[in-house]
């Protein structure tokens, strides 16, 4: 049977994590294959998930009682003009206050996109972390050819961290799409099956350079930094005292190119 194509509907409730298990998977395959398009989705993960987290505590508040539906219409029996001037001033208040969130994220974001590429790593972490089949693209055995591939697609060479000293060995890698463009994904596992994810890919030419800062996302936590043209993000389920020496570790390599 012939696998039904996949629609515009299909990608959006891929974003909303609406879909059956199985057509979720297919989207998933799409994706890879098409990484134009894995770029574009990814984006509004992101945005979705910056969306969420900003306004959490917004959406747990109690409903005020003058928006009480019921209030709202016994009201608008009294003082019909009164009450609908208040419902859209209401409106225009959450719209105001929703781009104002908006706005504040890509301020936050725009100094040295950090918030962006540990958002990107969380995300890939996410779908290739808990894969037991296929997580990586090119596996260890072939970390010559990892290397090349992914300098080639990132135009800059690109160095795999060794993380043996810190008790980690490298299971392999992949190129993934965000919305900044092609990122290199290298993941490593230790002898407890903890699983490690790097994230690497350049930068805006307006910050070359960005110190460490700590990150967390969807239990998911980390450090993010850049070096010269190159953002690099460690991220895992551990804490971030065992973390950061890592994170030194790879800085340290990745300085050595």
């Amino acid at each position: 049977m012939n696998q039904r194509p996949i629609t515009e509907d299909d990608l959006h409730a891929y974003v909303d994590q609406a879909l059956e298990p199985e057509r979720r998977a297919e989207v998933a395959s799409y994706l890879e294959e098409h990484p134009d398009i894995a770029g574009r989705v990814a984006a509004f993960i992101t945005q979705r998930e910056q969306l969420r987290g900003a306004l959490a505590s917004v959406a747990d508040e109690p409903i005020p009682a003058e928006l009480n539906l019921s209030h709202i219409i016994e009201s608008r029996k009294r003082r019909p003009l009164r009450a609908w001037g208040a419902i859209a001033a209401m409106l225009l208040l959450g719209i105001g206050g929703l781009g104002g969130w908006t706005m504040r994220s890509a301020l936050q974001d725009s100094p040295n996109g950090l918030s962006a590429l540990a958002q990107e790593a969380a995300y890939t972490y996410g779908v290739y972390a808990p894969d037991r089949v296929r997580p990586v693209e090119i596996r260890a055995a072939d970390s010559a050819e990892l290397t090349q591939w992914v300098s080639n697609r990132l135009k800059q060479p690109v160095k795999v961290p060794d993380l043996a000293v810190s008790g980690y060995r490298l299971m392999g890698g992949r190129l993934v799409a965000t919305s900044h463009g092609p990122a290199a994904m290298f993941m490593y596992d230790d002898d407890r099956g903890d699983r490690l994810v790097v994230l690497t890919r350049p930068m805006s030419s307006g910050s070359p350079d960005a110190p460490m800062m700590p990150q967390s996302t969807g239990g998911v936590a980390g450090f993010a930094w850049a070096d010269g043209s190159l953002g690099y993000t460690l991220v895992g389920q551990l804490p971030t005292d065992i973390l950061k020496p890592i994170a030194n570790e790879i800085r340290k390599q990745a300085r050595q190119i």
